[in-house]
């Protein structure tokens, strides 16, 4: 597959999977806000130190509003990460590929933007915020159905699905570090009801409620973290979307699992076993921001990885595992 092709479908899908989640990081906050204790102030400038945008955010608003915060996550056309100009880009990266992915991939592509689009316009996401992030979330969720349903499931199925893994996966702990490195509004809050109901609202925001009840019951912090983290077998789970975007790195590349043949499947490949042998006993006592901080930072150097063998040109007998390896 051509690079310019790969590196279209993989940036489609992890735009798609990036304004998901982006509306997933809002409804925590919308979820949490009516539980705090009154007189708390609702935080809401965590949402853009977490998403890594403040200095763009401060150079527009002076103060992180609720309606500032949500109109910049949401619909800026100068935040390049706003749901609205996520969906914006993957549409282009639809249109360059239409000959490669299937009509009803593009019009569900087509379709999502330009229903948010209008929605920006009208205003409908201050007016009904709960009922426009869901309508975003079940965009996206049918865009993958319908790709899983039209598309053959080839290269640049596979690089559509490790796009949506990868972003998934930073996603996931970044939904998870608001909650514990920012929101809680005290110490003493910690095991109160309070705490309790913030760690079963993030639970919800990840479409995890159900799924951590059934397997653990009763709301831990160490269990949440747990699942969210370590799951081999929920599909938001981080280490979840390790196994799943190291499968399909394997499936283009055609080597064996357990081995690799270039630095995309070894930086992932050694992710994947740090989490496979963690222990979230261990991850909490050291620190859960300091654990999802350094777990960015690797995941960063995996998408960078990736575009360096699949999608940028380099001269004939270069090697960047060879590179790294000296």
């Amino acid at each position: 597959m051509l690079s310019r092709v790969a590196n279209s479908i993989y940036w489609m899908s992890r735009n798609i999977e990036r304004a998901e989640n982006y509306a997933r990081f809002i409804q925590v906050n919308l979820n949490l806000s009516p539980d705090l204790p009154e007189g708390t102030v609702e935080q809401w400038e965590p949402l853009v130190m977490t998403t890594g945008d403040q200095n763009l955010f401060k150079a527009q608003f002076s103060e992180s509003t609720r309606d500032h915060v949500i109109h910049f996550l949401t619909a800026d056309p100068k935040n390049p990460n706003s749901i609205l100009s996520c969906l914006n880009a993957a549409r282009e990266n639809a249109r360059s590929v239409r000959e490669i992915i299937s009509s009803e991939m593009w019009e569900q592509v087509n379709r999502f933007y330009l229903a948010v689009k209008e929605a920006v316009s009208g205003n409908v996401v201050m007016q009904n915020p709960h009922a426009f992030f869901t309508k975003v979330k079940e965009g996206s969720h049918l865009f993958v159905g319908i790709t899983d349903a039209t598309m053959s499931h080839g290269e640049g199925w596979h690089f559509n699905r490790i796009g949506r893994l990868i972003e998934r996966a930073d996603k996931t702990s970044r939904i998870l570090d608001v909650k514990y490195y920012f929101l809680l509004p005290s110490v003493r809050d910690v095991g109160t009801s309070l705490d309790n109901s913030q760690w079963a609202a993030l639970l919800s925001s990840a479409s995890a409620l159900e799924m951590y009840r059934k397997r653990y019951g009763p709301i831990s912090p160490n269990r949440v973290a747990e699942f969210l983290v370590l799951a081999p077998e929920f599909p938001r789970a981080i280490q979840y979307c390790l196994i799943k975007a190291a499968d399909s790195l394997h499936a283009i590349s055609g080597s064996e699992l357990g081995l690799y043949q270039n630095l995309a499947e070894r930086r992932l490949g050694r992710l994947q076993a740090e989490l496979a042998y963690a222990d979230v006993d261990e991850i909490m006592s050291g620190g859960l921001h300091e654990f999802l901080d350094s777990f960015q930072a690797k995941l960063n150097l995996v998408g960078e990885a990736i575009a360096e063998t699949f999608f940028t040109l380099r001269p004939v007998g270069t090697s960047l595992l060879q590179q790294e390896e000296q």
